[in-house]
């Protein structure tokens, strides 16, 4: 029996798969390999540009604002998102395709749409809190208090936790009885539910009317918050106030466009034909590469996190030079 297919029989018979076979890309082992080395160097990147803003914001005063604490949010839901798909990514990589258990996939799908989902909510947050900051400046510290970033970070992984489990829960209800490749880098739920040898109606309908709080709903927001915005900087009368005005809500902009077009071109407004290789492409976006520019968009467009960088590296400095 070939390594590609893994099966188990109920008492009716029907074959039904208890692994998965991640296809992954296909290509030679030496473009495999180069690959894995540059995913390899982005993984660790991500991580550590991950960690370095969240250790900024928890022990840097001056970046102890909402707009801040959000980024430190995404930070983390992007950290989630790398650890859940490149380290698999990688095993596919060196082995030209690789094995995963139905539960380690529903796993995997799981802690994607925690990660995804948690996204899509904090860029909300980040955009409104834009938009309070310009368009409502004398009322942003009455409306963006600690205990209202709080009580919404928090809402925020709660929702998320608990709406992921949906799929994970109506997915194995399904019957799965071959073929079991998945032509992918990770279980997804698209991939799932085509394999599907039973009706996935009830799943679908849970997908749609789960997009609209999650993706649909946040999209509108940010969409009206940033014409609010633009329109408020317009009004602006000096290039010089437009300019600092704008600068404040750039980097949350450039982010924003790369996370939602990439999202919906998958998701939303699927190609057919060349799907599956700009699939692949698109998921390498969002999965692999937003987690990874995220840090660095904010890090280098933000002169308050440069300087907080620069502090902790003349202290570190200093302590060192007394030891």
């Amino acid at each position: 029996m070939s390594h590609k297919f893994s099966f188990f029989f109920q008492e009716n018979n029907l074959t039904v798969i208890s692994e998965f076979f991640l296809a992954g890309f296909p290509g030679s082992q030496f473009l495999r390999i180069l690959f894995f080395c540059l995913f390899l160097v982005i993984f660790c990147g991500t991580i550590c540009g991950n960690v370095l803003i969240i250790t900024l914001v928890s022990t840097s005063k001056n970046l102890h604002t909402p707009m801040y604490f959000f980024i430190s949010q995404l930070s983390i839901s992007d950290i989630l998102l790398t650890t859940d798909i490149v380290p698999n990514l990688l095993h596919i990589l060196l082995n030209n395709g690789g094995t995963i258990t139905f539960l380690g996939c529903l796993s995997q799908l799981y802690f994607f749409c925690v990660a995804e989902s948690s996204e899509c909510l904090f860029l909300t947050a980040m955009s409104y809190d834009r938009y309070v900051a310009i368009c409502d400046p004398l009322h942003y510290t009455s409306i963006m208090t600690r205990a209202f970033c709080m009580k919404f970070i928090v809402l925020c992984w709660l929702v998320v936790l608990i709406i992921s489990l949906t799929d994970s829960l109506t997915i194995p209800t399904f019957t799965f009885c071959g073929p079991n490749i998945i032509d992918h880098f990770y279980c997804d739920l698209i991939p799932l539910i085509e394999l599907a040898c039973s009706d996935t109606f009830i799943l679908q309908v849970e997908v749609f009317v789960l997009v609209v709080p999650l993706v649909i709903t946040p999209s509108i927001i940010i969409i009206l918050s940033y014409a609010k915005i633009i329109f408020s900087v317009l009004r602006i009368p000096s290039s010089t106030g437009r300019q600092k005005a704008f600068s404040t809500c750039s980097s949350h902009l450039i982010v924003v466009s790369i996370f939602y077009w990439t999202i919906f071109s998958v998701y939303v407004f699927p190609t057919k034909g060349e799907m599956l290789i700009i699939s692949k492409i698109l998921s390498l976006l969002y999965t692999v590469f937003t987690p990874f520019i995220n840090p660095i968009i904010y890090s280098l467009r933000n002169k308050d996190i440069r300087k907080a960088v620069q502090e902790k590296t003349k202290k570190h400095s200093i302590i060192k030079l007394h030891t």
